[in-house]
């Protein structure tokens, strides 16, 4: 999940150039929207769980060593406490907006 989190850098239209709502829906160069880009995150850390979790009961059942159960446990762990955090820094950001006096 981390290694597939990267954000190229994108340039910034200049405000007189008008765009339609198609072109502010997905992000630029790649015709995805915001929207299935994070369900597509969030569809790989549950994936990723549903791995750790067939891992382990692999391992109990003696099909796997306690290393490659440990790994995907890990990793499993380390996408959900990343989607935890850009969560909170998300809602933090919403905060900080909503609190900004016009």
């Amino acid at each position: 999940m981390i290694q597939n989190l990267s954000i190229g850098a994108q340039a910034i239209k200049p405000l007189a150039m008008k765009t339609t709502a198609a072109e502010a829906s997905t992000v630029e160069g790649s015709g995805q929207s915001f929207g299935s880009y994070l369900e597509n995150a969030l569809n790989q850390v549950a994936e990723q769980e549903q791995q750790a979790k067939d891992m382990s009961n692999k391992f109990i059942l003696g099909e796997v060593n306690i290393d490659e159960a440990m790994i995907s446990s890990q990793q499993a762990l380390l996408s959900l406490q990343l989607t935890t955090q850009v969560r909170n820094k998300v809602i933090e950001a919403y905060q900080e907006i909503m609190r900004t006096q016009i």
